[in-house]
């Protein structure tokens, strides 16, 4: 059991929060807004009355703030962060060699990135450990583990490698939303009624994840499936394919990369 206090309680912080007041840890927040603590404290989790006390109570400090409050959250921390201390960040482009240099190295820092899918439990986040950090036990290591594992899937990455994960995992629910507003536009043009559409393309989506998650099958064989010959399915896919939709997304996925190595130069 571990005293674990989070900085900020948005709807990442929240969520993760919430998920870990049914175990057996014991959980305090800090936030500027008083009314998001109060929510959290009808579920069990303690209100910290500022920075200091959170920081004083806590044996890991998850930061759930913006990459651009972050230096100066750290700033009011760092007199009480020491050995015992642990610093679990979840901010975007902010690297372990920043985050060190911000506690500077009185504590060890992990990095986390998480995406919006553990707002309901079905998340996939990547943990970055800094290579050689002899001051985290394998303890701790598995404490940082069952935090986010409450929130779905966990991976273990080398930070060479969070770029990658920000591109495909970190931003890619935006690509999906994206991908179903377009089939709902889709659908009310050719006639369907918005919420009717709305519900149906929810629930193709949701359904066809489900599919390929419990199926032996590869993404590509599934689609084959429906792609019956000289049928509708597969002269939709080779529009695709003409107009170049899979290349695009590619590169997308390899745009969205580069900027985020270029933020994490910057942080």
């Amino acid at each position: 059991m571990a005293n674990i206090g989070f900085i900020g309680a948005g709807n990442m912080g929240s969520a993760i929060m919430t998920r870990l007041a049914a175990g057996s840890h014991k959980l305090a927040a800090f936030d500027l807004d008083t009314a998001k603590l109060d929510i959290l404290a009808s579920k069990g989790i303690r209100s910290a009355k500022s920075l200091v006390e959170l920081a004083q109570g806590s044996d890991f400090i998850v930061l759930a703030v913006k990459p651009q409050h972050l230096p100066s959250v750290v700033e009011q921390l760092r007199p009480e962060l020491d050995e015992n201390k642990r610093i679990i960040s979840i901010a975007a482009g902010i690297s372990l060699s920043s985050l060190a240099q911000f506690v500077d190295d009185a504590c060890p820092v992990i990095r986390v990135m998480p995406n919006t899918p553990a707002m309901v439990g079905k998340g996939c986040s990547a943990i970055c450990f800094a290579p050689g950090e002899t001051r985290i036990t394998q303890e701790d290591k598995e404490t940082v583990q069952g935090i986010f594992q409450t929130v779905g899937t966990v991976h273990l990455l080398a930070e060479k490698d969070i770029d990658a994960f920000t591109a495909v995992v970190g931003s890619g629910p935006a690509y999906v939303f994206y991908f179903m507003d377009a089939a709902i536009e889709a659908a009310v043009r050719l006639g369907l009624p918005r919420p009717v559409a709305s519900d149906m393309v929810k629930t193709l989506f949701s359904g066809s994840s489900t599919l390929a998650e419990q199926s032996e099958f590869s993404p590509v064989e599934l689609r084959e499936m429906v792609s019956s010959p000289a049928g509708t399915t597969i002269e939709a896919i080779i529009h695709m394919d003409r107009m170049g939709v899979r290349g695009d997304f590619i590169d997308a996925i390899s745009v969205c990369c580069e900027r985020s190595k270029e933020l994490g130069k910057t942080d």
